[in-house]
């Protein structure tokens, strides 16, 4: 018995090494947002203590098919005596699988609920003051966007012309309002980590702060995509996103108010 587990941990040991160093390393999409960073810190502690417990598993399953596996004619008729599961290695897996449960559940599970439903500081599932609100209006299969000003009339339109784009500015809060007119999308920007239901009959919003100038010219995960499947052309419910200086988008958005489209 001492044996196996030796063999076993040696596994165990070397799988939980290369996984988190894959964990470790830098294979992340952009981190565009002051929220895709909180997420990504969110993703990365559970993969963190995810590894070893998967890694755990393989090694015993590796281990069991290798060692007593049985070929040919030598191959029994019958199961094997069962495995009652006592002595401390049962014990000390309920109790550290038990303990990373629950840490789990305290966090990030109710601290990051607590901060995602906080309307001061959560990321849009609250009533979160923005500076800038764009209306979005899902439908097979395209995007149509309304920049509002503050009295909530629409100043600018974006419509879902080929290789059109919706422009913000950096550092600021953007408040998307969604809805759809036909049947369920999903409103996603890779770059910033944010989704959410475009559900028809009804208004879902996000809000998100961009903290790095991009565009989709130089980095695809400036985009927003349609997450839900919604027909034959789903990958095509797509528009570009581009991140600008402050005077940029002002300029932009005169642009769009001279009659640009």
């Amino acid at each position: 018995m001492k044996r196996h587990l030796v063999i076993t941990a040696i596994i165990w040991a070397i799988l939980t090494a290369i996984g988190e160093a894959g964990a470790l390393a830098n294979l992340y999409p952009t981190v565009g947002s002051s929220e895709a960073k909180d997420f990504d810190d969110i993703f990365k502690l559970l993969l963190y203590m995810g590894i070893p417990v998967f890694t755990f598993v393989i090694a015993v399953l590796i281990y069991s098919m290798l060692e007593f596996r049985t070929r040919g004619e030598g191959a029994p008729d019958s199961d094997g005596p069962p495995y009652k599961g006592t002595g401390m290695v049962p014990k000390v897996w309920i109790l550290v699988t038990g303990v990373l449960a629950i840490v789990v559940m305290i966090n990030p599970g109710l601290t990051g609920l607590a901060k995602l439903q906080d309307d001061k500081t959560g990321y849009g599932w609250g009533s979160v003051e923005a500076d800038i609100v764009i209306r979005v209006t899902g439908q097979q299969f395209s995007w149509n966007y309304e920049y509002l000003d503050e009295a909530g009339e629409v100043e600018a339109t974006v419509l879902p012309l080929p290789n059109n784009e919706i422009v913000i500015p950096n550092h600021s809060k953007v408040k998307f309002e969604i809805n759809s007119v036909d049947v369920l999308h999903s409103f996603w920007i890779p770059a910033f980590r944010m989704k959410i239901d475009a559900v028809p009959g009804r208004t879902t919003f996000i809000t998100v702060e961009p903290n790095v100038l991009g565009d989709y010219e130089t980095d695809t995960a400036y985009r927003v995509q349609c997450a839900e499947l919604c027909g034959l052309n789903h990958a095509d419910m797509r528009t570009r996103v581009r991140v600008v200086s402050e005077d940029d988008y002002k300029s932009w958005l005169e642009s769009k108010k001279a009659g640009g489209k």
